[in-house]
């Protein structure tokens, strides 16, 4: 009876074993990803997410952690727009993976599911840290995380065609949360306002929900603002009469604090992404939350 107790305690751990080897060990480099893969593929993969909420996915250093997880990954999944230019094509080449390198099955820029905006055709240092591929910040808009989770949702049915039902029905609840919390979002009267922001990190914000971004903080993208930058912005905020001025976690305070006191116009720090135990609806939940 001892014996027969043993041997089935080792098959189930050889079961679980072969079932943990079984799921797709996928790489997200931003929060928001690895919040919506885990939507779609929940027990079926193992995500690692590579920056944090609170960190600023524009200025990374690649750390031999990422680089040993791109390295046992089935299936890296990025934003792109050139958001991860500065670390990321270092980790896929480091890694020595065949399977995520460009234009393998395992390689997936969810950008190509995005309609992106501010796209500029040519461009010089003297114009700041800009994007030419367009403004890579789209994970705030609603319409456009549909599309990309529709994408994710392809590739692991692609890679893991034994549980495509699974996917397609993770997906299809995705789809009547992100219904229900439109009509939701839709009935907060942010239609029409104005606002101050610190970096162009909210535009897509801006398009889907109907408010103006009327200045920036920044003297142009990723460059630090100038007191005279600072003294211009003043004299427009108190022309325009701005609702509130947003900034993130990433940015210095100082400036926003000082544009407040002159002008008399509040600000408020919106989430940068989705953070530790939230996913991607709580973390837009938050950020229209604040905002209105």
């Amino acid at each position: 009876m001892y014996m027969k107790e043993i041997l089935i305690c080792l098959a189930l751990i050889f079961a679980f074993s072969s079932y943990a080897d079984a799921r797709l060990n996928v790489v997200a480099t931003l929060p928001w990803i690895g919040s919506i893969t885990r939507q779609i593929g929940q027990d079926r993969v193992e995500v690692t997410t590579l920056v944090r909420a609170n960190q600023d996915p524009h200025y990374l250093e690649p750390k031999p952690s990422m680089i040993l997880a791109a390295r046992k990954a089935d299936l890296l999944i990025y934003n792109g727009l050139d958001l991860e230019i500065g670390y990321l094509p270092v980790i896929i080449e480091s890694s020595r993976n065949p399977n995520i390198q460009s234009g393998k099955p395992g390689n997936l820029d969810c950008s190509g599911y995005v309609s992106a905006i501010g796209k500029v055709a040519a461009t010089d240092r003297s114009m700041g840290d800009v994007h030419p591929l367009g403004n890579p910040h789209y994970h705030f808009s609603p319409r456009n995380i549909i599309r990309v989770a529709e994408g994710i949702t392809d590739t692991l049915s692609r890679l893991d065609p034994a549980d495509e039902a699974f996917y397609m029905a993770n997906l299809a609840s995705l789809r009547k949360q992100f219904d229900e919390r439109q009509r939701q979002w839709s009935m907060v009267p942010l239609k029409g306002k104005k606002v101050v922001a610190y970096h162009a990190l909210y535009d897509y914000l801006a398009s889907d929900f109907g408010f103006t971004i009327i200045g920036y903080v920044e003297d142009k993208p990723g460059i630090a603002p100038s007191s005279r930058g600072v003294e211009q912005l003043i004299e427009v905020i108190k022309r325009a009469k701005p609702d509130k001025i947003i900034t993130s976690v990433f940015y210095p305070k100082n400036e926003v604090q000082f544009i407040s006191d002159k002008t008399g116009v509040p600000w408020v720090e919106l989430p940068a992404d989705v953070e530790n135990g939230q996913d991607w609806f709580s973390f837009m939940d938050k950020v229209v939350s604040l905002l209105k």
